[in-house]
């Protein structure tokens, strides 16, 4: 006869019951309001630049997107040489900017003694808050005159590849000027790269320090090296931040405006040559006719805005495809 030690005790559950604080609650509401206010303001803008372009657009239709000169009151007027221009000052910048960005990111977090460290992510923060117009002073009065010269030595030995061609010069012509690589998208996409370094290098340094202790100690008891710990462990669980500033940058890259301005020699063609003296972007294109454009002509500008708002829309929500797919830390090992 079993006694009532020997019954089984059935476990009784518990209906637990969350009663958030004021202070969560009003938390929680602020964190929703913030959301849905950017998600609103998002619509609202792509909303109002399509309304403005809707005339221009009308005319146009899908040549808009197919058209090199930019001619709103002649009629003929698209957006295909400064769309070209465009993505390639954000490709030179990206270029320029991610090895220099995860070069001094890896350096600070990993390398740099702790009296250093502190100094350098002051320094870098405080880059990352110089105005745009700055760089641009730079670039045109200093770069400018140095790297004219670098851009000739690769026109001159890689010029066989289209895309560092430069028209009109020869390798054996003496009289050949500086000023056919001057005004150039490589001078501009440098400008615009060490514009961009700062934003990245932060982000960067900031999932770089984050990686685990006991990873990185777990490297090190293997036998690996400092930089093997870090080609194993901190590079891997840093992968989603390197995206994530490379393609910040790139956002801010596509719509930089004030600098490439300062640099650029304006042309509406479709100019491949990065090396070339002439080149163009939507944002340069709107700062620089905003002012004497006429009411059509204002209408093709928000057109051109249009499409560099849908350009950057595209670009965030490609980083964001790519980080959630490689989310620091789930895929480091030793």
């Amino acid at each position: 006869m079993a006694g009532p030690l020997t019954q089984p005790i059935v476990p009784v559950r518990r209906a637990l019951k969350a009663r958030p604080s004021r202070s969560d609650l009003a938390f929680r509401s602020i964190a929703y309001a913030g959301g849905w206010i950017v998600l609103v303001i998002m619509v609202l803008v792509g909303s109002f630049l399509a309304f403005r372009a809707g005339t221009a657009l009308h005319r146009r239709g899908w040549a808009f997107l197919t058209t090199a000169t930019w001619n709103p009151d002649g009629g003929a007027f698209g957006i295909a040489a400064v769309m070209v221009g465009t993505l390639l000052i954000a490709c030179v910048a990206i270029v320029v900017a991610l090895p220099l960005a995860t070069g001094a990111a890896l350096y600070i977090s990993e390398y740099s003694p702790g009296w250093l460290r502190r100094t350098l992510i002051t320094v870098i923060d405080l880059m990352a808050a110089v105005p745009s117009v700055v760089y641009g002073l730079w670039g045109f009065f200093l770069l400018q005159n140095k790297v004219v010269y670098l851009s000739r030595w690769i026109s001159n030995w890689f010029g066989w590849f289209p895309l560092f061609k430069v028209d009109g010069t020869s390798h054996s012509d003496p009289l050949t000027t500086m000023t056919s690589y001057t005004s150039s998208t490589f001078i501009a996409g440098i400008v615009v790269g060490l514009m961009v370094t700062p934003i990245a290098c932060s982000i960067m340094r900031e999932a770089f320090s984050q990686a685990p202790a006991g990873e990185r100690e777990g490297a090190f008891a293997l036998g690996a090296t400092r930089w093997g710990m870090v080609r194993s462990v901190v590079l891997p669980f840093g992968r989603g931040a390197m995206v994530g500033g490379v393609m910040l940058g790139l956002g801010r890259a596509l719509g930089e405006t004030i600098a490439v301005v300062m640099i650029i020699s304006p042309v509406y063609q479709i100019q491949t040559h990065i090396l070339q003296n002439g080149t163009s972007s939507i944002a340069s294109l709107i700062a620089l006719n905003w002012g004497e454009a006429s009411p059509f002509g204002i209408s093709a500008l928000m057109a051109a805005g249009l499409s560099l708002f849908a350009l950057t829309l595209l670009v965030n929500f490609a980083a964001s495809w790519v980080v959630a797919r490689s989310r620091s830390g789930a895929v480091s090992e030793v």
